[in-house]
């Protein structure tokens, strides 16, 4: 059904303007971004399908707003103009997350930190190392994906992360890497690695603040479970 067709207040345009983003599903947000529909597919049906598990869609938002554009080019109805918009918006949250983390202070922002590597990190089909670099403030400087591994081990190098750390006059960092299989439970080589790091890094008086695990959906902060 058109959504011109649906009752006045069960039109998502209309529902998020009445009740909040809140009060739409996760089928009726996305049918706002895409507008339209096919020639036999309204656009509801459009973003249920896309939010259906693999091979027919992406799992859900999380897997749909990790798609690339080139993921995109395979769904039927999604043209350049949808497929843009669809990946523009999850760089513009990753922007937003990394805007609020330029002009406060990391460690006020707990929340925040885990959701900004969750964008980057949680949806790769690799284990990949990544650290964000902190002026002495505790704020973003940059963040940079170091070292790159298969589905089960990545290699990284502690004189790598203490060039690149100089490199950014960093005062502190965070470390992070995901776990592609969903588990956030840190293994015994996570641990040794973050206090091989943290000892090379304080050689050149530069603190690991923490060492956040990303999964899908979840991520674990090593600091506030005190493995740090």
């Amino acid at each position: 059904m058109p959504l011109k067709d649906l009752p006045a207040d069960a039109q998502p345009r209309e529902k998020l303007l009445a009740r909040g983003p809140g009060a739409l599903a996760d089928a009726e947000l996305l049918a706002l971004l895409l507008r339209t529909g096919i020639q036999g597919k309204g656009v509801l049906m459009l973003a249920q399908e896309l939010l259906e598990p693999a091979p027919l869609g992406f799992g859900g938002i999380a897997g749909l707003l990790h798609a690339t554009a080139e993921d995109l080019r395979r769904i039927k109805g999604l043209g350049p103009a949808k497929r843009a918009e669809l990946v523009a918006v999850l760089e513009l949250a990753r922007r937003v997350l990394a805007q609020q983390l330029q002009v406060r202070e990391v460690l006020a922002s707990p929340e925040a930190v885990k959701h900004f590597l969750q964008l980057h990190l949680s949806a790769k089909t690799h284990e990949v190392f990544a650290v964000m670099f902190l002026d002495a403030q505790h704020r973003l400087l940059a963040m940079e994906e170091l070292f790159r591994g298969t589905l089960a081990q990545s290699s990284v190098y502690p004189r790598e992360v203490v060039l690149r750390a100089l490199h950014h006059h960093a005062a502190a960092v965070v470390l992070a890497h995901n776990h592609p299989s969903g588990s956030v439970q840190p293994s015994p080589a996570d641990e040794a690695l973050t206090h091989t790091l943290k000892a090379a890094l304080a050689l050149v008086d530069v603190r690991v603040l923490d060492h956040v695990i990303v999964g899908t959906g979840v991520a674990l902060s090593m600091s506030e479970k005190g493995l740090l």
